[in-house]
């Protein structure tokens, strides 16, 4: 009977294996997938920000233009698909940024939920917090050099003819850097990128997860509204917080280093 047992245990243990992998990576492949979805909708507002962003940079005027005058022009010279300029990089950075984000706080907020349960208590903000900053930071560290290609990518279509790059792709893009920049280009305005990284995961995802928490202990909202309530909170606090730091990144990163040192000024 115990040789009956103890092969069925041999049996059923590559399943178990198995199923408690899936749970571990389960918010890796949520995350990913939905950062996926993500880009593919707000890619064409992501390039208008970015333009937008290096407009007064590009102009000796220094003037500003409008979100809606940038993607008017775009669309009147007849280069829509401009708007989806940058979208395989887009796609690399979610699949290796939006995965680790997203799959590292969920893993971070489980823990942490363990370990105030074990105190005899409920996870508070402050914890979300701290895992929200901990999995921006790490997430974007190793994603910043898919933001370079993507701010690369996404610029080039606004440079005159002769100053284009051109991408092929996102790997054509990678290669072009480090060909003639060094390694080093790929982390250009990382620091800028990690800041806005951890004040974006401190505003949304510790937000929401608070957000979330607190309409279900205090109201009788259905779920659905309080997701969309949540989301639309944490939403308008990461974008004040990670604003600032974001327009800095975006300026750093489209300035190579051989512009960098022409102008007397480093882009790192």
């Amino acid at each position: 009977m115990a040789n009956s047992n103890n092969a069925q245990d041999s049996l059923w243990a590559p399943w178990q294996h198995a199923r408690s992998l899936m749970i571990t990576i389960r918010p890796f492949l949520i995350g990913g997938a939905s950062g996926l979805v993500a880009t593919t909708v707000i890619h064409p507002i992501d390039v208008v920000k970015v333009r937008v962003q290096l407009a007064g940079q590009a102009s000796k005027t220094g003037s500003r233009s409008s979100p809606f005058t940038v993607a008017r022009e775009i669309v009147a010279k007849g280069k829509f698909l401009d708007l989806y300029q940058g979208i395989s990089a887009g796609y690399l950075r979610q699949i290796v940024y939006g995965t680790a984000r997203m799959g590292l706080f969920y893993t971070f907020e489980d823990k942490l939920k363990k370990r105030a349960h074990l105190q005899g208590r409920e996870i508070s903000f402050i914890d979300r917090g701290i895992a929200g900053l901990f999995a921006g930071g790490l997430g974007s560290f190793v994603g910043t050099p898919t933001e370079v290609a993507l701010i690369r990518m996404q610029s080039d279509g606004a440079k005159p003819l002769p100053e284009r790059a051109n991408y092929r792709s996102v790997i054509d893009a990678l290669n072009t850097i480090v060909r003639k920049e060094g390694i080093r280009g790929l982390w250009s305005g990382a620091t800028p990128t990690i800041v806005r990284a951890c004040s974006t995961n401190f505003g949304q995802l510790a937000s929401f997860s608070e957000s979330k928490h607190q309409l279900s202990k205090h109201t009788n909202m259905p779920e659905l509204y309080q997701s969309l309530a949540a989301s639309a909170i944490s939403g308008t606090v990461a974008a004040t917080l990670s604003l600032p730091f974001d327009f800095v990144k975006t300026r750093m990163q489209w300035q190579s280093r051989q512009q960098g040192e022409a102008y007397g000024t480093t882009a790192y």
